[in-house]
């Protein structure tokens, strides 16, 4: 992978590696290549980002990975996806949530006319165990507001239908977490409640927990490890510690200039985004 950091950065450094996706290509319609030869690893336990700008390629990995290319005429044409070891790229949606992976979609996607109770259970209709009622109370203790709205999902605010959607994705009792843009929409202090849930998750049940994100202060905040992408291919990755004190880092994703940027051509450093291409 391309990286400007220390050779000896590595996501997995001893540890078990629980997701690999390796040089993959993606295409929609049989025409449009939207990943490029992209290649991340996440270990297990580990909460890892993924960041980029608008168009990069992040909301496709998270499909590539948990199999909801299907729905959008989207396919893997290149490279593999291995999870636990298996590979998993190809097959069904429902068969990789039933392996562990579940993924809390941009934009919440809860079902609006549906109470949050009916939304959890909806999150566990893969599960033949009788621990349901049980995971549900699990739920309420990490979003107590969420037992105290009775009504349906629709009128909860955009803070609480996060956390729904967070919830109903740990009724699958998932091994891997895919969250896609957790922070859309929320005021600044609702999303830091809502990272500060995402480290607990990770710290109390051992989720493990791949993180696209826009908010690459926030992600990094939380993560051990990062990737950067551009234009569908990782561009730059290292542990979080090493990008937040990366220059480049700094200037196109922390606001290390603290000005609005028309483009990237506006400042001297557009030259170094370039040779990452």
């Amino acid at each position: 992978m391309s990286s400007s950091l220390p050779a000896t950065a590595s996501p997995a450094a001893g540890r078990e590696l629980l997701l690999q996706v390796n040089n993959i290509e993606v295409v929609y319609n049989d025409v449009i290549l939207v990943l490029r030869g992209l290649s991340l690893e996440v270990p297990k336990g580990e909460i890892v980002a993924l960041l980029g700008a608008n168009g990069a390629g992040k909301s496709t990995t998270l499909k590539a990975i948990s199999g909801l290319l299907k729905t959008e005429d989207g396919e893997v044409t290149r490279g593999e996806i291995r999870f636990g070891g298996e590979r998993i790229d190809g097959i069904d949606p429902h068969l990789i949530v039933r392996r562990g992976i579940f993924q809390v979609m941009e934009g919440r996607r809860i079902i609006a006319d549906m109470t949050s109770i009916e939304n959890l259970r909806l999150g566990a209709f893969t599960r033949a165990d009788g621990g349901v009622k049980r995971d549900i109370e699990m739920v309420f203790e990490y979003f107590p507001r969420l037992k105290e709205r009775t009504g349906l999902a629709g009128s909860l605010s955009g803070g609480e239908q996060q956390m729904l959607a967070i919830g109903r994705a740990l009724m699958a009792r998932p091994k891997l977490i895919l969250m896609d843009e957790p922070s859309m929409g929320l005021s600044p202090l609702l999303v830091k409640e809502v990272f500060s849930i995402i480290r607990r998750l990770n710290q109390d049940l051992g989720i493990t927990i791949l993180l696209v994100e826009q908010n690459a202060r926030m992600a990094l905040s939380v993560a051990s490890y990062g990737y950067v992408m551009e234009q569908g291919k990782v561009v730059l990755d290292g542990t979080a510690a090493a990008l937040m004190d990366n220059e480049d880092v700094k200037e196109f994703y922390l606001g290390g200039h603290g000005t609005e940027r028309k483009s990237f051509r506006d400042i001297k450093s557009y030259k170094r985004r370039k040779r990452w291409l």
